[in-house]
């Protein structure tokens, strides 16, 4: 049998926000209200990106939709159209999340591009990206004082439907608006460029076109750390679609090496578009089931140990084809596993924990007076593990012991009270389930 150990006197560092979105929670023309499943599973960021897909629904966070006249003053309000985007930021805000804005545009698959190409005048972009900060963060405007903190320049502009310029263009227009807003607003976080991915790094025969993703993190990095160019790169942030949380692990410690080597040993790095995807017929279906819910829970689990600083899954609108996490109607499979791994997050602390068992993924959080450990059996086939805890104050400790499978949402399946050193738990991990064991020491009666 093999063994999970977990050590609560061996703290490791803060939970981290692993656990954010893209988009939500009320969406579809404010039509689906998925907030009170917000707060359940204490979705920590929303990031706008593709939100009201597509292009917006003309009234949404892409700046054409905010700014629908670019040679308008961008110091003037009323060249502004905020009112559809304060309505569904409040919603965001009003649900206990923060907001990761885009500075940006939707992505455009059809044969005609309205929104992708190149600014025709970066200085105006800039303020008119200022303005909007400026309305969300210091009230103007008859706005806010949310102090959003991260904002990204862009969103893959090595995709063709994304971004129609240059990559040399895209690098000036970083420049051009990174320096305005971090010199009108030096206690925000800017960064970018939300990276298509590296998948040639973990993938045979990928084609040029994806190999080119590797020179062009490179290239940007190289260029926005030279002494004409400088500009400051707060977080970096990528994406990957995969089905392997090991190929998860590689690219994460892939970017982090990459920054370090060009200087950049401050700059987090930022998973924010990932989910579940096979490649396979009916995969938007999969996206919506246990299979991909263990998946989940434990690329939750690799994202807190692996060198990530902030995820955000793609996509938490119901009404898109990547949101696993709920249909109309509510959460599917993979939502309980947000929940459950928030439940380690409100905790704060990693405590250290291992699986002997390779497709079996397991983090820990708490003290030595509360604390749950969770583990995700990923593809694997059903077994017995037994689970070693020790560092719990030994005074009666109560543990809880839920599930996340076919049958069961994370329900709570039986309770036991331990006296004793370290705790030995034998846990029966089915095919694609989720475990969730919350431990408590006993009050003195």
């Amino acid at each position: 049998m093999k063994t999970a150990t977990v050590d609560f006197s061996k703290p490791l560092g803060l939970m981290k926000p692993v656990h954010g979105v893209n988009n939500g929670p009320v969406t579809r023309m404010f039509s689906l209200n998925m907030s009170e499943y917000f707060r359940e599973a204490g979705i920590p960021y929303s990031r706008l990106h593709d939100t009201e897909y597509p292009y917006g629904s003309g009234h949404f966070v892409d700046i054409p939709c905010i700014f629908p006249d670019f040679d308008a003053d961008p110091m003037n309000p009323q060249s502004y159209d905020f009112t559809l985007t304060d309505e569904y930021i409040k919603a965001i805000i009003d649900s206990g999340t923060k907001v990761f804005y885009r500075l940006g545009v939707s992505i455009e698959h059809a044969s005609k591009k309205y929104n992708i190409f190149p600014p025709k005048d970066y200085d105006q972009w800039a303020k008119i990206c200022a303005g909007i900060v400026r309305h969300y963060n210091q009230g103007w405007a008859d706005g806010f004082h949310y102090q959003i903190e991260y904002w990204e320049i862009w969103n893959e502009p090595e995709n063709p439907p994304m971004w129609q310029g240059t990559k040399e263009e895209y690098f000036r227009l970083y420049v051009k608006t990174a320096n305005t807003l971090k010199t009108l607003f030096p206690d925000i976080k800017i960064g970018g460029y939300a990276g298509c991915g590296f998948y040639s790094l973990t993938r045979k025969n990928t084609s040029a076109f994806y190999q080119g993703f590797i020179s062009y993190f490179t290239d940007f990095l190289e260029y926005i750390s030279s002494a004409e160019n400088r500009a400051p790169l707060d977080f970096f942030s990528w994406h990957l679609y995969t089905t392997s949380i090991s190929e998860m692990a590689a690219h994460a410690r892939y970017v982090k090496k990459t920054l370090l080597s060009y200087g950049f040993d401050k700059t987090e790095s930022i998973l924010n578009e990932w989910n579940y995807v096979t490649g396979k017929p009916g995969m938007f279906e999969q996206m919506k089931q246990m299979s991909a819910a263990s998946f989940v829970a434990g690329s939750l689990c690799t994202m807190q140990k692996a060198a990530v600083d902030l995820g955000a899954y793609y996509d938490a609108q119901p009404s898109m084809q990547y949101c696993g996490l709920f249909d109309y109607t509510g959460p599917q499979k993979p939502f309980y596993s947000f929940k459950a791994f928030n439940e380690l997050y409100k905790l704060k602390h990693e405590v250290f924990s291992a699986c002997e068992k390779q497709h079996v993924m397991i983090c820990a959080a708490g003290t030595n007076q509360e604390g749950a450990i969770l583990l995700a059996a990923c593809n694997s086939k059903p077994e017995r593990l037994l689970v070693e805890i020790t560092g719990f104050d030994n005074h009666g400790v109560e543990t809880e012991y839920y599930l996340l499978d076919e049958v069961n949402n994370l329900e709570l399946k039986r309770s036991e009270l331990y006296y004793s050193g370290t705790l030995r738990e034998v846990v029966e991990l089915g095919k694609d389930t989720v475990v969730l064991i919350k431990l408590k020491m006993r009050l003195e009666e």
